[in-house]
């Protein structure tokens, strides 16, 4: 990689804290990079994806096949006005745009891309990632409690009602890959893989309950009740226009390519192919199977329509919490009777299923046996 040639080139020659600045930097500016170049093509790409499945055509008139759409909207934003309103908290709401742009750059920063190509290959990797995601909701609340809008506010509370909640199956469910490839070090869990297979196979429970928090927690429908344009205008960034608002919707974008790195990473095997494909390089075949997961991301996105508050969170607190508990029981037990890799894969498809199915019909039984609210109506 770029950061080894230039370290190999330096050393002996300047100080070894000067190397460690400039690979750092350079790898810094790599990730930069990637993540500004993705979040242009994402926009395009998911335009084009709810475009086919609404059988449409997206973008198509600015730049070939409307390539340069993205650009031309970038363009507009900002220069449109940077409207402050009266009586918000100004260094907290000029602040929180930034912010929120942060805890997906440090995500990037201990992906393994390549062999030999994280930023920071460290120990508690996995432990890293899910502290940092955490941080989402910080920026959100920075951002609803300084609006001086109740609407703000409100989608600020509901961030993080449901990122705090849903943070819970998502941490849980990655106990059981811990549990498997005995490290929390994202380049070991990686190896694994090669070695034993892909978690996605051994761990199908765990990646299911994983994409839909994660798909909750990145504010993607059928999850983005923080934002609910129908009822909350537009959540906890109502009243940010122009630059500031472009900042917001670049940390979404940010995040998700972040999500689908770190899920690459944990169930696909990261940079890893079989046999007869690792003839193209390793990066290549990371960030095909990145974008292979963010089109899936956009395809739930156009398949499914939004859910209320109370099903979303009745859905945290009843189906994936009880399941993530039981996939790490049964994952332990299954660790501990030292069973083969695809014992344990068959093993744990068929208890995903089965749970799947019978925790669906405790919960279908649940809410048809209770009573319907009465609704006053007017004149009634």
């Amino acid at each position: 990689m770029v950061n080894q040639w230039v370290a190999t080139l330096l050393a002996g020659r300047v100080p070894d804290w000067f190397v460690a600045l400039i690979t750092s930097t350079l790898g810094a500016v790599g990730i930069l990079g990637f993540v500004l170049a993705s979040n242009v093509l994402g926009v395009w790409m998911e335009r084009k994806v709810l475009g086919r499945f609404q059988i449409r055509y997206g973008p198509n008139r600015v730049g070939p096949v409307g390539l340069l759409q993205t650009l031309a909207d970038a363009i507009k934003v900002l220069g449109k006005e940077a409207i402050t309103p009266f009586g918000v908290d100004r260094w907290v709401y000029w602040l929180a745009p930034g912010v929120a742009f942060l805890p997906a750059l440090l995500t990037f920063a201990v992906v393994p891309f390549a062999p030999g190509a994280a930023l920071a290959d460290l120990d508690i990797g996995l432990l890293f990632v899910s502290a940092v995601g955490a941080l989402g909701v910080v920026p959100i609340f920075m951002a609803g409690w300084s609006s001086n809008n109740k609407y703000s506010l409100i989608g600020a509370m509901r961030s993080i009602a449901q990122t705090v909640s849903y943070e819970i199956p998502l941490v849980l469910s990655l106990v059981g890959l811990v549990l498997l490839g005995g490290s929390l070090r994202l380049s070991a869990l990686v190896e694994y893989q090669l070695q034993h297979g892909w978690f996605l196979l051994t761990q199908p429970l765990a990646f299911l309950i994983f994409f839909i928090a994660g798909s909750a927690e990145l504010n993607r429908t059928p999850t983005d009740i923080m934002e609910g344009e129908s009822e909350l205008v537009a959540g906890y960034h109502t009243e940010y226009s122009g630059f500031k608002f472009s900042l917001f919707y670049v940390a979404e974008y940010t995040h998700l390519f972040a999500a689908a790195a770190i899920i690459t990473v944990l169930f696909l095997g990261g940079w890893g192919t079989g046999p007869v494909l690792n003839l193209a390089p390793a990066v290549v075949w990371f960030v095909a199977k990145v974008y292979l997961v963010v089109f899936v991301f956009m395809w739930v996105r156009s398949t499914l329509p939004r859910l209320r508050i109370d099903q979303l969170m009745g859905f945290c607190w009843k189906f994936l919490i009880p399941l993530a508990l039981l996939n790490i029981f049964f994952t332990a037990l299954w660790v501990y009777a030292a069973l083969s890799g695809p014992v344990i894969a068959v093993l744990n498809l068929l208890l995903a299923v089965a749970l799947v199915v019978l925790w669906t019909q405790l919960l279908a039984g649940e809410e048809a046996g209770s009573p319907v609210p009465y609704v006053a109506r007017p004149g009634g």
